[in-house]
């Protein structure tokens, strides 16, 4: 059995009921969490010192397509039609498995080195079973946990060939990876379905896809962006079919009414916002005060990393901030002053990174928070370093403070994986310029064409 002991440390546990920090050690045995308290020296335990520190459970990024790695920049004034035309019909049919593969894996680390010790994979540039198993491969490899959502590439159809909205998702490709290398729900890396849903899709397709998640008992995600659906109406008729429900993830939903969401919210379907993305690509609003006003919890994504930053803390900010300034305009245009406290509060946005993120995964019972019996998922903050010095509120200091340069120790089920600020993936530097090359390659490939 392999013992680590975390002392000294200021812990923001983000348990149920609990206070934002408390000062306490944690007892790690194999990959669980086994004691969280004042504990003496543990017998043959790896000590870690986390005097000046803060102590957080691993953070989750719920929607990101992580094969996208290597084209980080290209993006950055891009809109929806843009990308829809330059990333899906264009750069992504150029992607060899090999591509799909380092930009998982250095996606992955990077997410490891930022805090993120989960991220929900939407993977929907997998042509043939071989770009998926290269994708499985980098997220395997780079220690990290995740949901690989199996989606379905967008090219433009050659001639004869049908559009991608009347294709149902593989269901051979997936009956093959859940009886085969994702069939554990307790693995570090498990399986669900990235759908095209009914903004994307005929109906015949959504409802093709939605029976087959219900069948293997899958997490299904469906992007639903800012312009019209395909098919209106469509999600009305799956709920009642009764094929939407707690395992349901709907990601952006900008311009979805009341009514709409509320009926998905009534039978446990869950939302993600991934405002970054949302605002700069012409979605609308992000949805985060609609939510809140009826009661639903949601999850937040770094989405397209060719237009945005990756990192946790900045979507973090950046959403909460979009929200309080939405909040406090529409105050003033009902003639009254400003609201007396932020009506998104820096612990609602942790939320939406830890206990949320794993509540959408389905694996609230594993992740999300720091308690014994829990995987060993934990960061330790540097609360030393000159952005967040002096303390005086721990969550505050997290969430408005803190980030990527202030992770020193990560640790994913118990196995470290970034210590001292430093990542211990070998030969890192050899898979970037692999990273590199790939990436070049893609956009010479398209402009070539």
């Amino acid at each position: 059995m392999s013992r680590i002991l975390i002392t000294g440390g200021t812990l923001v546990t983000m348990a149920t009921g609990s206070a934002d920090s408390v000062s306490a050690d944690i007892l790690i045995e194999d990959d669980r969490i086994a004691n969280i308290g004042a504990i003496p020296e543990a017998r043959d335990a790896e000590v870690i010192d986390a005097t000046g520190f803060i102590v957080l459970p691993g953070l989750i990024d719920s929607h990101v397509h992580t094969w996208q790695t290597g084209l980080r920049g290209i993006a950055g004034d891009w809109t929806v039609p843009q990308y829809m035309r330059e990333m899906h019909a264009g750069l992504a049919t150029y992607f060899r498995p090999e591509d799909v593969y380092l930009g998982n894996l250095i996606g992955a680390l990077s997410k490891l080195d930022a805090g993120i010790t989960t991220l929900a994979d939407w993977c929907h540039n997998n042509p043939t079973p071989e770009h998926t198993d290269a994708a499985i491969n980098g997220l395997e490899q780079s220690g990290a946990r995740a949901l690989f959502l199996h989606g379905s590439p967008k090219p433009d159809p050659k001639p004869g060939q049908p559009h991608y909205s009347e294709c149902p998702m593989p269901a051979d490709e997936i009956a093959r990876l859940r009886t085969g290398r994702l069939s554990d729900d307790d693995a570090q890396v498990t399986l669900g379905l990235a759908v095209l849903g009914p903004q994307y899709a005929v109906y015949d397709v959504c409802e093709s896809d939605y029976r087959l998640g219900r069948e293997y008992d899958l997490i299904v995600s469906a992007h639903t962006a800012g312009g019209p659906m395909l098919t209106p109406g469509a999600f009305e008729k799956l709920i009642g079919l009764g094929l939407v429900d707690e395992r349901c993830n709907i990601v952006h939903a900008n311009n979805f009414d009341d009514a709409l969401l509320k009926a998905l919210a009534d039978v446990g379907a869950n939302f993600t916002v991934t405002a970054d993305v949302e605002m700069q690509m012409g979605f609308g609003y992000p949805l985060t005060g609609k939510l809140r006003d009826l009661g639903v919890p949601m999850t937040i994504g770094a989405d397209v990393e060719p237009a945005v930053s990756g990192d946790m803390f900045t979507a973090m900010r950046l959403t909460m901030g979009v929200q309080r300034n939405i909040d406090n305009l529409a105050a003033l245009d009902r003639g009254e002053t400003l609201p007396d406290a932020a009506t998104i509060t820096c612990r609602d946005a942790l939320e939406w990174v830890t206990v949320n993120g794993a509540t959408m995964m389905r694996q609230q019972d594993r992740i999300g928070s720091l308690a014994p019996g829990k995987q060993a998922d934990i960061v330790l903050l540097r609360a030393t370093d000159l952005n967040m010095f002096p303390v005086h509120d721990i969550m505050s200091s997290v969430v408005r403070q803190a980030g990527p340069g202030n992770v020193d120790t990560v640790l994913v089920g118990g196995k470290l994986v970034k210590r001292h600020g430093k990542l211990l993936f070998p030969d890192l530097h050899a898979k970037q310029e692999q990273l590199f090359e790939s990436g070049s390659r893609i956009v010479a490939d398209l402009k070539a064409a």
